[in-house]
C-alpha cells in the first residue's frame, strides 16, 4: 500500500474503533465514521464512502449483537420480524432517495428527536426497568411496523436510526435501555446488510480501507458492549441522552445552513 494510503488509513482505523465502541453501546457510530471518511478522502464519490462505511459498520454491529446475545435476553420473537421488514423496506427507502428531496426530512427528524429527548428526560423511569410485554399478535404487528418504518428511514436518510429503535422498543415493548439497545443492534445488522446488497454489486466499497476499518470497528464493538453490559441501563440511558443531544445539534445546524 502506498505511503499516502497508509497516512489516510491510520486516522480511519482510529475513528472506526471509536465508532464501533459508541455504536455498540447506544448507536450513532456513523456520526464518527462517516465524517471521518469524507474528511480523509474528499476526492471519493459519496456512494463509495457510504459503501465503505457500511462494510466496516456491519462487522462491528454483528460483533455487538453476538456479545449482547451472550449476556442479555433478546426478544427474538419480536426482533426477527422487525429485522426482516427493516431489510425489505430499506431498499424502498434507498430507491426513494432519487424521487424525494432529503432536505425535507431534516426539520421533521429534528422535531421527532426533540420530542423523544423531552419524553425521556420527563419520565425519569423510562427504560429503567425491564417489564416486557406479552408477545401476541398486536406486539408482532407493532414490531413489523417499527422494522418497516425504521428500515425505510435508514435507507432514505439514516441519522438517529439506532436512537429511534431504542426509544420505540422501550416505549412499545417495556424493554429497559440495555435490552432495547441489544434489540436495536439486530435490526441495524439487517439494514446494514440491505445497504451492502446495493453498494457491493455497484463497486462502492474500497476494500483496502474497509477491511482494516472493519477489524477496528469490531474491536471497538467488543469494548463498547463490555462497557454497556457492565454499566447496565443507567449508563446506556446517559449515553442515549448524550447521543440524541448531539444529533439534535447536528440536524439543527444542518437546517440553519440550508
Amino acid at each position: 500500500m502506498p505511503e499516502l494510503a497508509l497516512l489516510e488509513l491510520l486516522p480511519l482505523v482510529l475513528l472506526s474503533f471509536a465508532a464501533g465502541l459508541i455504536d455498540a453501546a447506544v448507536g450513532g457510530g456513523g456520526l464518527v465514521q462517516i465524517p471521518g471518511l469524507f474528511a480523509v478522502m474528499p476526492q471519493q464519490p459519496p456512494a463509495t464512502l457510504f459503501g465503505t462505511n457500511k462494510f466496516a459498520s456491519v462487522f462491528g454491529t454483528l460483533t455487538a449483537t453476538w456479545r449482547y446475545a451472550r449476556h442479555v435476553d433478546i426478544a427474538w420473537k419480536l426482533v426477527i420480524p422487525a429485522a426482516v421488514t427493516a431489510f425489505a423496506l430499506s431498499f424502498a427507502g434507498a430507491a426513494a432517495v432519487s424521487y424525494l428531496p432529503k432536505e425535507l426530512m431534516r426539520p421533521l427528524v429534528l422535531v421527532l428527536l426533540l420530542g423523544m429527548l423531552g419524553y425521556t428526560l420527563w419520565k425519569k423511569d423510562f427504560g429503567a426497568l425491564h417489564r416486557p410485554s406479552r408477545i401476541g399478535r398486536r406486539e408482532l404487528a407493532i414490531a413489523l411496523a417499527i422494522g418497516g418504518a425504521i428500515g425505510f428511514y435508514d435507507g432514505f436518510f439514516g441519522p438517529g436510526t439506532g436512537s429511534f429503535l431504542i426509544f420505540l422498543f422501550i416505549r412499545f415493548f417495556g424493554f429497559d435501555f440495555l435490552r432495547a439497545s441489544s434489540a436495536a443492534k439486530v435490526v441495524n445488522v439487517s439494514t446494514n446488510l440491505a445497504a451492502l446488497c446495493f453498494f457491493i454489486p455497484h463497486g462502492n466499497v474500497l476494500y483496502h480501507y474497509a477491511i482494516p476499518m472493519a477489524v477496528a470497528n469490531m474491536s471497538g464493538a467488543l469494548v463498547g458492549t463490555r462497557l454497556a453490559v457492565a454499566g447496565g441501563t443507567a449508563l446506556i440511558r446517559k449515553l442515549f441522552i448524550a447521543l440524541v443531544t448531539v444529533l439534535i445539534a447536528k440536524l439543527a445546524w444542518d437546517v440553519v445552513g440550508l
